[in-house]
């Protein structure tokens, strides 16, 4: 089973907010991949469905950012599972540009409480990434970087953000029947 992991927080308050970019991508790949509806399991919301021939759950996660690891739990202890090949995290990046982002096979957190969490749950750094740049122009009008990223977006950034959504749907659509590779070589994250 492939997992993608959208790292959010939960909450009306924050439905909005840079640092939910994450359950953004996960909600628009449950729409566009006609999943079956939301549902609780344990710390998280899963919607699964089947890609082509592979089955695949997508996962937000009902704990603050940074306790989402507590999600992935259940996935840990299936002998024939493994981060390194089935797991998948979507997550902001305020040291990327707005509309930029990358995908990695694996990495430090790089100071993100979310993936630092995730890093500790599956006991490594290798594990799929996509990180979407949240970061205005100017480096000046951030801010306090807390205060940033439980921001609300902009319209402006918002339509960014969701212009960018048919590219990683076709960017996971491949990364679940080809792997990481082919996805950082096809989709450099340079164009926005």
């Amino acid at each position: 089973m492939k997992v993608i992991v959208g790292l959010g927080n939960p909450g009306k308050e924050y439905e909005r907010t840079r640092h939910n970019v994450g359950w953004w991508v996960v909600d628009h790949l449950a729409d566009v991949w006609r999943f079956d509806g939301w549902k609780k399991d344990n710390d998280a919301r899963v919607a699964t469905g089947t890609v082509g021939s592979a089955k695949v759950r997508l996962i937000k996660p009902l704990t603050y950012m940074n306790l989402s690891g507590a999600a992935l739990r259940p996935y840990l202890r299936r002998p024939s599972w493994s981060a390194a090949t089935d797991l998948l995290i979507v997550v902001d990046e305020a040291a990327l540009p707005l509309g930029r982002y990358r995908f990695r096979a694996k990495g430090s957190a790089g100071g993100h409480n979310g993936l630092k969490s995730i890093e500790g749950a599956v006991g490594s750094q290798e594990y799929s990434r996509l990180r979407i740049g949240i970061a205005p122009e100017e480096p000046r009008e951030r801010g306090v970087l807390k205060d940033f990223v439980l921001d609300d977006f902009g319209k402006r950034e918002e339509a960014v953000i969701r212009d960018l959504m048919p590219v990683f749907t076709e960017a996971l659509e491949l990364w679940i029947k080809s792997g990481i590779t082919p996805v950082m070589n096809r989709f450099t994250g340079d164009a926005i």
